[in-house]
């Protein structure tokens, strides 16, 4: 199997976390509009075909069960590979005894010429290793090809069922569709699981802009299924395992956790401590909230103005990752000011809210 050789550009990273979530909000506008998808789709399969066609996905998707032939020819090449790199160890090794062999050699050329005792014996013993060292090389190496035709020969298997799936999934799918029958009509899209917007005011305002950061990076988990795909594949189907993956997804994952903060606090679900503040009513759950508001501020503040100086340092240095990827930490640096604002904006909204209640005569 050839080798992956693609090392993702920073560019096209920082722009598919904004590009990538913009993209899917607008797709799932639009097809809310339209009504939920109740049958199969050919530009669906097709992106099957092509992303997961290797084990049959597209043909699971419209309801062939002869799918599963692909996966025994899948088993076959990471079995084959798992041969290569026990094989490409075994190369290290033996090309590493070969070089310390011919070292011995020359060395006991030279003893054999300045005439020392038992040098004949010992340079006769360094190339018979020398002989044994370069033997298994060749074994490697031919243990090595053997199983990369293997591999390369089931891969073009694989890639000659998926050109003919790719001329025959529009007939499987219109079968599909025959036996599903009628399409449903389209049903009501709801928000559900989102947090209502219950204000109004500014403290609305405040609570729609935090709902709509937390449902742009709530979309970056998707990315993360994508790039670990990839990741899956290139290290177990091609023996490329990338060096960004997993620093792009948890750099991802770190700055998610940082603008989610706001929306989470909105849903109520950071941790608090309710043993007595359950049991008061609205009114004074508010009054609370709002006397305990000066710590979540101070907290929030100091946040804003770490994350700041953290931000300008790292832009002026032009700080980047100690890998090989070498990605700017800056933008990531960035977050913590994004998401201190965020949460702050957040907590103001909170803070009306509760004024709004603390002032009601009953509640």
């Amino acid at each position: 199997m050839p080798d992956l050789q693609f090392v993702l550009p920073h560019w096209l990273y920082w722009a598919g976390l904004i590009v990538f979530p913009l993209s899917a909000m607008a797709l799932v506008k639009w097809q809310g509009a339209r009504g939920p998808l109740t049958h199969v789709s050919l530009p669906i399969g097709y992106l099957l075909l092509v992303t997961a066609g290797f084990i049959g996905a597209h043909r699971f998707y419209v309801r062939d069960w002869r799918g599963v032939m692909f996966l025994p020819l899948l088993a076959a090449i990471i079995y084959a590979n798992g041969e290569i790199r026990d094989a490409r160890e075994l190369r290290s090794i033996a090309d590493s005894d070969v070089q310390v062999a011919q070292y011995d050699v020359e060395y006991g050329e030279l003893d054999v010429a300045d005439g020392r005792e038992g040098a004949e014996v010992a340079l006769v013993s360094a190339r018979e290793g020398l002989v044994e060292a370069q033997e298994s090389l060749a074994a490697a190496e031919a243990g090595m090809r053997l199983w990369s035709t293997a591999a390369l020969y089931v891969a073009i298997a694989v890639a000659l069922f998926l050109l003919l799936d790719a001329v025959l999934l529009p007939g499987m799918v219109r079968r599909c569709r025959a036996v599903e029958g009628e399409v449903a009509p389209p049903g009501e899209v709801t928000d559900e699981g989102l947090p209502p917007n219950s204000h109004h005011g500014l403290a609305g305002i405040l609570e729609a802009v935090t709902r709509l950061s937390g449902e742009f990076v709530a979309y970056w988990s998707v990315i993360a299924v994508f790039a670990y795909y990839y990741e899956v594949i290139a290290r177990y189907i091609f023996n490329s395992p990338t060096n960004w993956v997993h620093e792009g997804m948890f750099l991802m994952f770190g700055m998610q956790y940082l603008i989610s903060g706001a929306y989470a606090y909105m849903a109520d679900s950071h941790v608090r401590v309710d043993v007595f503040y359950a049991r008061l009513s609205v009114r004074g759950k508010a009054i609370t909230d709002l006397m305990t508001s000066v710590f979540f501020f101070v907290f929030a503040g100091t946040l804003l103005v770490t994350g700041w100086t953290f931000m300008m340092d790292s832009f002026e240095v032009g700080e980047v990752s100690f890998t090989e990827w070498a990605i700017q930490y800056w933008p990531v640096k960035i977050t913590i000011v994004l998401g201190a604002a965020l949460i702050l904006l957040q907590g103001l909204a909170k803070m009306l809210a509760d004024l709004q209640l603390a002032m009601r005569a009953e509640a």
